[in-house]
């Protein structure tokens, strides 16, 4: 959980940088986006994006023969 949230906040850190601030139409000043904004602008959750690389991960791992994993454990040549 810790590190979930962790990198929810490294994300909307670099996603703050790449969108900029934003114009309020009403006050007609800038300011930051807020998470549901940067949401919003680029959907893809980086959470979410780490699980599944996991998942597919453990799922090659898993399909491996018993020698090849030691080997590629050790970083030898299969």
């Amino acid at each position: 959980m810790r590190e979930e949230r962790r990198l929810r906040v490294f994300e909307n850190r670099v996603l703050t940088t790449i969108f900029g601030p934003k114009r309020d139409k009403i006050k007609g000043e800038w300011r930051k986006l807020h998470s549901e904004e940067l949401k919003d602008l680029y959907s893809p959750n980086i959470i979410w994006v780490i699980k599944t690389r996991r998942k597919r991960w453990e799922g090659h791992v898993s399909c491996m023969r018993e020698e090849e994993r030691f080997k590629q454990g050790f970083g030898e040549e299969i």
